[in-house]
């Protein structure tokens, strides 16, 4: 599945996008982030607080207990501020 980056989460993870295939056990896109947060230091620092990463599947907006299962492309933002 295609990962899309925004903002500060694309800072920190270092790339606009890139193609992941998650493994088997990870099933929801909590479940996806927390298992992003393991890749590597850069991610960890991306995913060091993950409740307030926001996620969208196949560009609709959805929960962190949400399945993944068919998603084709999955964003992650943090949470927007302004007015």
């Amino acid at each position: 599945m295609k990962v899309l980056y925004f903002a500060w989460v694309r800072e920190r993870v270092g790339k606009a996008d890139e193609i992941i295939v998650p493994p088997d056990e990870v099933k929801t896109a909590g479940d996806f982030i927390h298992w992003l947060a393991g890749r590597g230091d850069e991610y960890a620092y991306a995913f060091e607080n993950p409740k307030i990463i926001r996620v969208a599947m196949d560009q609709a907006h959805v929960k962190h207990d949400a399945p993944i299962a068919g998603a084709r492309e999955i964003a992650l933002f943090p949470p927007m501020t302004g007015g």
